[in-house]
């Protein structure tokens, strides 16, 4: 009598892993957290002071030297110490501080409960859809909002529709005006317009975060464009002040923009369809879908603080609470154990991160195979079947998608 083998514990990349290798992996992390719980102490306060005043002394600096930015010199470094600013305060700091990591120290101004930042975005806003939703969810299509902010296709699984082929530009729109996205995400705009189409009522509270999101665009909108170019009116600078301030949300904008993009968006980082989540999920398997869901930036000290440490978005997808400045010393025992259980530790420099990221926004704007499938030659074929898709019918489109699904996996069998 022959006994079938036993089904594997799972698919995908984690096939060679059983249900204990699984657990292991998460008893060993365990293992790395709790050291640095047991170890963190003045020098971990003592490095969050020092960003924060580092961070104030060069915002006020900056906005004092705007006051005469009429003068091209002012002009520049205030707008460059501005954006700065900016940057270390999303990032390295209220980032950070809103998802617990400094809750330790007791310092009622330095806490998660408390802290508000110099983004339109509410801090109560924020930590709901990233801390509650994302962290929880993280890169599980139609679960994770910030994959793809609800406005991309992220996955080869999700249907293509003519509407796709714009993720390109939303993508570069969204970059611009980041904040604003940020904030229009964190009140999940197209699932509440959903739910108004369909008749049924808001989820209670909602209409009061709109409204205090709408406050906090207007606080932030006088600071930056009235009150600080109003006060440089004295010195005849005010335009240049606004200007200013419009160049250092915009560095901002784009810089943070990138920086999540490289988390996880390159290629080669997994998504994941919730009917293949475990129902139980395990902890184990939930540090293993952290693990294969996010992607590092290899660079300088000075990279990792203006990423705010998500740098390492791996150590920080596993362990989102532990203070920031530890990542970089917990890394190499992460990627030892991602060796030893055959893992794949996605890192690379930004600039290649940010190109894989955006490569994979423009691959997935064009239908399943459009790529693989497209050369030189027949190009204009390929363009004229496109064409017909986006203006036939839905039979058309369908027949056309297959097509090209088909072509794109002969190719790819040709390459191997």
């Amino acid at each position: 009598m022959t006994i079938a083998p036993e089904a594997p514990a799972y698919t995908g990349p984690i096939a060679h892993l059983s249900r204990e290798d699984v657990e292991q992996l998460g008893r060993e992390l365990d293992a790395i957290r709790q050291d640095v719980l047991d170890t963190r102490g003045e020098r971990d306060a003592a490095y969050i002071h020092k960003v924060i005043k580092v961070q104030r002394s060069l915002e006020l600096g900056s906005r004092a030297v705007l006051l005469a930015s009429i003068f091209p010199p002012a002009f520049v470094v205030g707008t460059v110490g501005l954006s700065i600013a900016k940057i270390l305060d999303n990032m390295e700091i209220g980032h950070n501080i809103m998802h617990g990591q400094w809750d330790w120290m007791r310092d009622p101004k330095i806490h998660s409960s408390v802290w508000e930042w110099d983004n339109a975005s509410t801090s109560e806003g924020w930590k709901h859809s990233h801390n509650e939703l994302h962290h929880t969810y993280t890169n599980i299509v139609g679960k994770d909002n910030d994959l793809g902010w609800g406005i991309m296709r992220v996955d080869e699984e999700q249907r293509w529709t003519p509407a796709t082929l714009s993720q390109p530009l939303m993508n570069f729109i969204n970059m611009c005006i980041f904040e604003y996205g940020i904030a229009a995400y964190d009140l999940e705009l197209g699932k509440m317009r959903r739910l108004k189409k369909s008749g049924r009522d808001m989820p209670e509270g909602w209409h009061e975060m709109a409204r205090n999101t709408v406050k906090k665009i207007r606080r932030q909108a006088f600071k930056d464009y009235v009150a600080h170019p109003l006060a440089s009116m004295v010195t005849l600078s005010g335009p240049t002040t606004l200007l200013a301030n419009v160049t250092a949300n915009f560095v901002r904008n784009v810089w943070t923009h990138s920086v999540i993009m490289c988390g996880h968006f390159p290629e080669g980082v997994e998504t994941f369809e919730l009917k293949d989540i475990p129902e139980n999920e395990t902890r184990g398997e939930w540090y293993v879908r952290q693990m294969l869901g996010s992607a590092n930036i290899s660079g300088s000290k000075f990279l990792h603080l203006m990423s705010g440490n998500l740098s390492h978005q791996i150590e920080h997808h596993i362990f989102p609470d532990l203070p920031s400045n530890r990542y970089a010393e917990i890394a190499p025992k992460v990627r030892a154990l991602f060796d030893k259980y055959g893992l794949n530790y996605h890192t690379a420099p930004m600039p290649q991160q940010v190109a894989s990221a955006w490569h994979k926004v423009l691959r997935l704007s064009m239908p399943n195979g459009f790529f693989e499938s497209t050369n030189v030659r027949n190009a204009p074929s390929q363009f004229g079947k496109l064409v017909k898709a986006v203006r036939g019918d839905t039979r058309t489109r369908r027949r056309i998608l297959k097509e090209f699904e088909a072509a794109g996996a002969a190719s790819v069998g040709k390459a191997v």
